[in-house]
This record gives C-alpha cells, structure tokens and sequence, in this order.
C-alpha cells in the first residue's frame, strides 16, 4: 500500500505517552493514509511491548517500531526517514498529541503546493502563498497540553516565545516564513515535509548536546530552497510539564550547546557575541523572568567556553 505521509517519531523509555501518543495518531481522519515508525532512541522493553500491543489492536494505520543504539534525536530521525514510503514525512514528539484533523491539514497544504500553478493569477500576493517551484516544508501549531498542570513559566515560555516562537510569526499564518526568520521555527515536534527532501537533507549525526540541532537544519532546509509553510490550523498538545527550575536547567544546556555547535556549524546565528553579547548580559541582571533565563543561558556558555 502506498502511504501519504510517514509519521517519524523518536522516543526513549516513555511508554505511557507514547501510548497516549498513538492513540491520538488512530484517531486521525486520515489514518488509513498514515504510516508510523517509531524510533527506540535505546532498547526499552516496555515501548517494545507496547508497540506490540498497539499493532495488534490498531487498523486504521500501520504502525512500525525498531530500536538503535542510545544516541540522539537526530539520529532517531535519520534511521526513521529512511525507512520511510510516504510521499510526506511528519516529524513530531513522542509527547506531541496531534489533534484528529492535523494530518490531513499537514497534506492538504503539502498536495496543494506540490506542483505549479497552470492558470496563475496575474497579480498575486507574495505574502501567504509560497513559490510553487520550491519544495515546501510545513509547520503545525503546538501549545501545551492543559492535561499536563500548566505552570507559570510553561505559560511565560509560551507568550514570549522562549519555548516555542508562533507568536512572533502569527502575520505568517496559512503562508510562508520569510526566508531570513524560518530556520528558527523549523520545530520538529510537529514539521512535514516532502519524504525526498528529508532524505536529501538529514540532520547532523556529529552532535550529542540537547538543543539547537532544529535551527541548523533549518539552516540547511532554507539555502537548499526549501520554504516554511505555517499552519497553524494543523494542531497539536505538548505533553510536556516542567517546572521554572527545569527551564533553567535547559537555558544551562542550551548555552552549553550553542557553543559546540557553534564551533562545527560557524553560521549558526543563535551565539551572542561582540555588542549583542554586551546587551544580553545588561539584560540578564534585570530581576525578570526572562532575565533568570538570559542568566541560566550565559552560564552554560561560560561552561562550555572553559572546557
């Protein structure tokens, strides 16, 4: 059977939310249209199990499983696009509950977009409609899933947009991400794109740190041609609590990070360096919550800068 879109999903000893994840994943308008490969970032019985279970009991779309050697989410990725017979590849979080109509949505923009306009209007706005000779990456809405006891930095990460950014490009919605803004918002909890291009462009196997894995390949996305579509129609729940003190620890790794991908990936603009670097620091010692974070960030960069 030919499938529309494959459905990538790393994880790693989650099985309660891997179920749940699934279950929303059947529940799809489209499912018999779906195939979905789970990735075991390392050997876990219990999502070994699970997945047994699940494709026993599913038939509204197939669902695979294997397991690599613990590495990163990256490489979870890779080893699932190239198992991939879609058309379309949708990467999401193992802990991403796509609502029922969001794949559809996903390959209603995709299919629309796939080949040129025969009868193109004379005077078109170059706003929210994407070049029809570029491939076209699309990204789905994401925002915390109520389930989860939102707290007030979870609320606070997702208003100004230190979690996930959609609210600075809400004039984009149902059009493209200009091409200097997009690497940002490659976000692939919940990003499609076509199968070939994932192929063509895999993410980095050279790294190991948490964070910022997204944005480089992104980068590579945007100078392959490649536009970003957002949807913000197409939706799903992150099923993800955290605390202000586990966001802190994350803004510790992200600096961390950002330095040694800085050092293989020079292009990387996310580093703040020379007058931006001064700023960042400035706003860091305000008593905010943003500047605890600009804190948390700094330091990780400091430590990764003495090793």
């Amino acid at each position: 059977m030919a499938y529309s879109i494959s459905i990538i999903i790393p994880t790693y000893k989650r099985p309660e939310i891997l179920r749940k994840n699934l279950e929303h994943l059947t529940r799809q308008t489209i499912a018999d249209q779906l195939e979905v490969i789970v990735v075991g970032d390392g050997p876990n019985d219990e999502s070994a199990e699970l997945i047994q279970k699940c494709k026993m009991q599913n038939v509204e779309c197939r669902i695979d499983y294997f397991e690599i050697e613990k590495s990163q989410q990256g490489i979870a990725r890779n080893r699932g696009v190239e198992k991939a017979s879609g058309e379309y590849c949708l990467f999401i979080g193992d802990d991403a509950f796509l609502d029922p109509t969001a794949c559809e949505k996903h390959l209603d923009v995709l299919t629309k977009y796939k080949d040129p306009d025969p009868d193109p209007d004379p005077d078109p706005d170059p706003d929210p409609d994407p070049n029809s000779s570029s491939p076209l990456a699309v990204l789905g809405y994401t925002t915390w899933d109520p389930d989860c006891d939102i707290t007030p930095v979870m609320h606070w990460l997702e208003k100004s947009g230190w979690q996930f950014g959609y609210p600075m490009i809400e004039k984009y919605a149902h059009g493209v991400v200009p091409p200097e803004l997009q690497h940002r918002f490659t976000y692939t909890i919940h990003l499609s794109l076509p199968t070939e291009v994932a192929k063509a462009h895999p993410f980095r196997e050279d790294v190991s740190l948490y964070g910022w894995e997204d944005i480089e390949w992104g980068m590579r996305l945007r100078d392959a041609g490649v536009q970003l579509y957002y949807e913000p129609d197409a939706k799903a729940l992150h099923h993800h609590h955290m605390t202000l003190e586990q966001s802190l620890k994350r803004m510790n790794t992200l600096g961390t990070s950002v330095v040694h991908l800085s050092d293989i990936v020079p292009t990387l603009d996310r580093r703040p360096r020379g007058l931006k670097l001064f700023a960042y620091k400035a706003a860091a010692m305000l008593p905010t919550m943003a500047g605890r974070h600009r804190t948390a960030f700094l330091k990780g960069i400091q430590i990764a800068s003495k090793r």
